[in-house]
């Protein structure tokens, strides 16, 4: 006779996240508040305290998890991809699959960062993302040989952020083939270290 498995219960610090991972992107970190989190995941109101110790605090891990979401999902639509130009283009690939998902909303980080006092929690995970996506564009360039990576990268960001902005106000995706479209012309009109 097999073993039996039994399934393991999600803990409640699981089930604060999942709650506000919804509630959050739903419908904003503002107007959501603690007693809606803690009856949406089904625990006690200590327990948020106990595991999170506050609102912003869980707002922190929310976000932290959005954040780790889309490194991982960034990773994989990298992971096969040799040609570091095309690698570049991936991550805006990667951004119009996760738009027609149908469960977008616009970007997690500029929902929360517009709602965020300055010096909060939210500010910090933002502008930690940030630095991230700007890491992620400048290594990428930098195995194409642009001579100033940096620089692109910016460009870059500017041109990933705008398309998830399109995408949330137009209610479509054709903003990030748009943003596809721009940022190659970009690569392929960019200085590279290695031209005589």
């Amino acid at each position: 006779m097999p073993p039996v498995t039994v399934a393991r219960a999600p803990s409640a610090r699981d089930r604060l996240l999942a709650a506000a991972d919804e509630l959050f992107y739903a419908e904003g970190v503002n107007s959501v508040g603690i007693d809606r989190i803690i009856e949406h995941a089904g625990v006690a109101k200590a327990s948020l305290y106990s595991t999170f110790g506050s609102k912003d605090e869980l707002v922190r891990a929310y976000l932290q998890g959005r954040h780790q979401a889309r490194v991982d999902r960034i990773t994989r639509e990298l992971a096969d991809i040799t040609d570091p130009r095309e690698r570049v283009l991936a991550v805006f690939d990667g951004q119009a699959r996760a738009f027609a998902a149908g469960t977008f909303r616009g970007c997690a980080f500029l929902n929360a960062a517009a709602e965020a006092r300055s010096g909060t929690a939210v500010q910090a995970v933002a502008e930690e993302y940030r630095r991230w996506l700007r890491d992620l564009f400048r290594d990428l360039l930098t195995e194409v040989g642009v001579a100033d990576p940096a620089g692109l990268a910016g460009q870059l960001v500017l041109l990933y952020d705008g398309a998830g902005v399109g995408a949330k106000m137009d209610r479509g995706i054709g903003s990030t083939a748009t943003a596809r479209t721009v940022a190659a012309i970009l690569l392929d009109t960019a200085p590279l270290t290695n031209a005589s």
